[in-house]
């Protein structure tokens, strides 16, 4: 009797009806996979984009690396390595390599001390301060033709404000062909960039100054360190993952200078300022080797991958660890 109604029970009505928990699972992968649908279709159009306008011209320029191509057409006289074993034989290019080494040690051991030297200044209480932030900020939004337009006047030779500047105080034998000699080129190459970058990291250092606890420096303050060690064994240490960003975003720029310099010089004068990027323009676009000017890209990316992983796994390995370790906690 009790197996007959419970087998009555089974195909009674509301047999069929799935448990609570089987409802509330379904409802919740429904939920997942619109919330995944409605994700992929805003992240579409971007991904449509970044394919299209970057990773297939990366892709077409690694196989074009293997051709010589002028450019017209298709790819079809194959080459294989030789435009990079031509590369490393030819002596601009490599001049490239030394010249970038120079900018990123020049940027590593003046433009980025000088830049957090004024945002330490610049986070004291001065009168004006907001408009002498403005003021050192201005440069970097200007874009790299208008600053190179404007340095090709203020360097320019005879006439122009830096030989002005330096006749006034008795140095009139200083100044000359600033862009034009070769022995000058460079390092007034770098005044410039100083110039037009230093406020860019000069406002990172300041972004990471703020965000040092006032009450840490007071506490240092109160056990009798001076300014110094206030500096180094407090602000220092806490303002290190903003240096290690902004070293990093220094050196990636030095690599790939272009604008500047070829408003500036073009590369000269006899290859004396040019980097790897006005090479690469050089042979593209003015010689029609495309073949050879994508294996300097190729090459240009390499030094950037290789440098950005390096630099990910022995530098910012900590600062991306403790990231994850508060992001996985403010999940909890």
């Amino acid at each position: 009797m009790t197996s007959t109604f419970l087998a009555d029970k089974r195909s009674g009505p509301g047999a069929d009806v799935p448990p609570p928990d089987t409802v509330r699972a379904r409802g919740r992968a429904r939920r997942r996979a619109l919330n995944w649908l409605t994700a992929m279709g805003f992240q579409l159009p971007a991904l449509v984009l970044f394919a299209g306008l970057v990773l297939l011209p990366m892709l077409f320029a690694l196989y074009a690396a293997f051709f010589r191509w002028g450019g017209f057409g298709m790819p079809e006289d194959y080459v294989g390595v030789d435009n990079f074993t031509d590369l490393f034989d030819n002596p601009v290019f490599l001049g490239d390599l030394w010249r970038c080494l120079v900018l990123v040690a020049l940027t590593l051991a003046l433009q980025l001390p000088f830049a957090l030297a004024m945002a330490v200044l610049l986070n004291q209480r001065l009168r004006g301060r907001a408009v002498y932030r403005m003021l050192f900020f201005a440069p970097y939004v200007l874009s790299e033709a208008i600053t190179g337009v404007l340095f090709s006047m203020v360097f320019a030779p005879d006439d122009g404000l830096a030989d002005h500047l330096l006749g006034s105080i008795g140095l009139d034998g200083v100044g000359g062909e600033w862009f034009a000699d070769q022995s000058y080129v460079m390092a007034t190459l770098f005044i410039v960039m100083t110039w037009k970058y230093f406020g860019f990291h000069m406002m990172l250092y300041l972004a990471g100054l703020q965000s040092v606890p006032r009450e840490l420096t007071e506490a240092a303050l109160i056990d009798g360190a001076n300014a110094w060690q206030r500096f180094r064994s407090v602000t220092l240490p806490l303002l290190a993952p903003t240096i290690r960003i902004s070293v990093f975003l220094a050196v990636i720029g030095s690599i790939q200078l272009f604008d500047l310099v070829w408003v500036i010089t073009q590369g000269g004068p006899d290859h004396h300022s040019e980097t790897m990027a006005v090479t690469m323009f050089q042979y593209g676009f003015k010689r029609y080797q495309v073949g050879y000017a994508s294996a300097i890209s190729v090459v240009m990316f390499g030094i950037c991958l290789v440098f950005a992983l390096a630099y990910q796994r022995f530098v910012l390995r900590r600062d991306l660890e403790g990231a994850t370790t508060t992001m996985r906690g403010a999940g909890k």
